[in-house]
């Protein structure tokens, strides 16, 4: 893994296969080192970007619409990915990117437990707690014991990614994307793109309910992990890896 001022990158540049990873808030690039270990074995050139506001980027703006044009410069001289994967926040900014998707190429769109739709209930509740995380940063082991599927080196990440965002980007998220409602932007989606959505078991803390993904959108596929938490990425490699088309060798 190579890690710039905003982006860490895996594989090889001149690699066939293209992936982009987007995650979610208080994360950062780092956090996808399971995922993109994987990706970069078969054969992908793996790039996951921080978003503005994480990884001690600065901005002013924190809508949804403005995270995903802050990516803009990773579709330049069209560029294209085989795989985008975002998780949480980074399911929003995902379906934004959307529109910046070739036409021609097919692309595989897997979004983690995506946060689309929060009453102000939730974000208000979602809001206080990522408040109270960066407040109070728990070590590694705080994170291990509390989630036992998870890696030291995931919960190294984790704990890394909390320490390099502070409390007025949160609240500044949740500010400038009041209502909490990104359902819409599934639609006018190309023919050349299939989205899964992956949601986690509402028993485990689930954000992304199937309530929340349209039902009449082709090339959209949902389905719930029963016994996996919001941190699919950190739990269940092998469901998010098996979402992926990969080239096996004929026997």
């Amino acid at each position: 893994m190579s890690t710039s001022i905003s982006a860490s990158q895996w594989g090889s540049p001149t690699a066939s296969r293209r992936a982009l990873l987007i995650h979610g808030l208080t994360m950062s690039s780092q956090s996808w080192e399971g995922v993109a270990q994987l990706l970069a074995t078969e054969g992908f050139f793996v790039v996951a970007p921080n978003l503005l506001g994480h990884a001690w980027r600065r901005g002013t703006d924190y809508r949804v619409s403005t995270l995903a044009e802050d990516l803009r410069p990773y579709f330049v001289m069209d560029t294209s990915y085989d795989v985008i994967i975002g998780h949480s926040l980074g399911g929003a900014v995902t379906l934004s990117l959307l529109p910046l998707l070739s036409n021609t190429k097919e692309t595989t769109v897997i979004l983690l437990d995506p946060a689309l739709e929060l009453t102000k209930e939730i974000a208000d509740k979602y809001e206080n707690w990522f408040l109270k995380e960066i407040a109070n940063l728990r070590t590694a082991d705080d994170h291990m014991a509390e989630n036992p599927a998870w890696s030291r080196g995931d919960s190294m990440l984790r704990a890394l990614g909390i320490s390099m965002c502070d409390d007025t980007v949160v609240k500044r998220i949740f500010e400038h994307n009041r209502p909490w409602s990104f359902r819409g932007l599934f639609k006018n989606i190309s023919p050349q793109v299939n989205i899964t959505v992956l949601a986690s078991d509402p028993a485990f803390g689930a954000i992304c309910h199937l309530e929340h993904v349209p039902c009449d959108v082709a090339r959209l596929h949902a389905k719930v992990l029963i016994g996996i938490g919001h941190w699919i990425q950190y739990e269940s490699l092998n469901i998010i890896m098996n979402e992926i088309p990969l080239r096996r060798a004929k026997l």
